[in-house]
């Protein structure tokens, strides 16, 4: 490995942990944000609304922090947990808009087919995974030889 390789692995690697820490650290605010959220609920200075946001806000973190961490340990992206997150940040901006009743029809089928698109884009990528393709000619490969 050249010199040049090793400082950008160095480098991607304790990014990864400033992310990763920092990711931690916004999950526990958003946590103590949605318990100071339900407080004011409760006291009757803030609506619902604004609990469902934060928790889907944590959701969100919680599915880049997953992303992250198991870039860290397999040092490559998996598609189905970018497409969670994203999918998760666009039911959240869907539910707030629903909930504030500050939509346009237009938008909300713009997001629907967009969200469509994010679950199709899912489900083909755990059902036709690159590895399971890889197997199958590993061992189709070694039935030939036999």
């Amino acid at each position: 490995m050249e010199l040049h390789d090793k400082i950008f692995k160095k480098i991607i690697v304790n990014l990864t942990v400033v992310v990763l820490y920092t990711l931690l650290l916004l999950i526990i605010l958003a946590v103590f944000d949605i318990f100071q959220t339900m407080w004011a609920v409760l006291l009757k200075t803030s609506n619902i609304n604004e609990v469902v946001y934060n928790v889907l806000t944590v959701f969100v973190l919680i599915d880049l922090f997953k992303t992250f961490s198991d870039y860290r340990v397999q040092e490559r992206i998996r598609i189905t947990y970018v497409t969670d997150a994203t999918i998760l940040i666009l039911m959240r901006e869907i539910t707030v808009m629903v909930y504030s009743h500050n939509f346009e029809i237009y938008v909300l089928l713009v997001f629907a087919a967009l969200l469509l698109v994010l679950c199709i884009m899912r489900f083909v990528s755990i059902n036709y995974h690159p590895t399971d393709k890889i197997v199958t000619l590993v061992k189709t490969r070694d039935d030939e030889e036999e």
